[in-house]
């Protein structure tokens, strides 16, 4: 596999396991110096040693994307260890779904916190350094359900939210040699969506094939389409491509 990321630093929240995991895991087969952080202690320390024997040069941290002052902190540990941060990809996420009768408060802002001021305080930290460096990629992981899904008002309002980010960081950061895009995607077999077929009393399976029937391509997604989508933004020669929203769901999505 070619180094098309080295010397480049991608810094990954909520990187120890599913989507996060597996794009973390692609920047290090190509090059790049892998920071992730997660609230999963045992994940981040299981992550962290496979990464480490497969090769790759990382760092690993239980911290909250929620708080601002573990977010700032890894950043700065992270530029000091690597030099720079070239590539910042939000991924945490959490749901806490149910119909809008029965969601309570903290359930509505359990979701905005990871999603929007996750994002927000990760974003405000790393791109300090890439102004200074003159280069970056952001890249925010939205979802299909940012065009409506039932009992997912809290995420659905979330994720929307992030395309609306996404695209003004493309705007206002431009200039600085940075670009900004969102990747939404559909139905990926994660231990969230295991999650979402628990609670609504399904085996994973029942959850796959009733999903499958509906998408064009024929199958489910995995973590990896994603990690593909990711790549293509962190890109180099993506430099042209900013405030974007690509849609990877076996089919087309408005």
């Amino acid at each position: 596999m070619e180094n098309r990321f080295q010397g480049r630093t991608a810094f990954i929240t909520g990187g120890s396991r599913g989507i996060g995991r597996k794009i973390a895991e692609r920047f290090g087969e190509e090059g790049a110096n892998i920071a992730i952080i997660d609230l999963n202690e045992e994940a981040i320390a299981e992550t962290k040693q496979a990464f480490e024997d497969a090769g790759y040069q990382v760092y690993a941290n239980v911290a909250s994307v929620t708080d601002r002052q573990q977010v700032e902190s890894a950043m700065a540990e992270v530029h000091e260890q690597f030099g720079s941060i070239d590539i910042l990809v939000n991924n945490a996420g959490v749901i806490r779904d149910n119909l809008l009768f029965k969601m309570t408060d903290e359930d509505w802002q359990m979701v905005m916190d990871v999603h929007l001021k996750g994002t927000f305080y990760a974003t405000r930290a790393a791109q300090k350094y890439m102004v200074n460096n003159q280069y970056g990629r952001i890249i925010n992981i939205s979802s299909t359900s940012a065009l409506g899904n039932r009992g997912q008002v809290n995420y659905s309002a979330a994720k929307a939210g992030l395309q609306g980010f996404t695209k003004t960081l493309a705007i206002e950061l431009g200039k600085y040699g940075i670009t900004a895009n969102s990747v939404a995607p559909g139905f990926i077999e994660t231990d969230m969506t295991k999650a979402t077929a628990e609670r609504i009393g399904i085996s994973f399976d029942q959850l796959i094939e009733s999903s499958v029937s509906n998408i064009p391509v024929g199958r489910s997604g995995k973590p990896e389409d994603i990690a593909n989508a990711v790549h293509f933004f962190a890109d180099e020669k993506s430099s042209f491509v900013s405030g974007q929203v690509l849609y990877v769901a076996g089919g087309p999505r408005n």
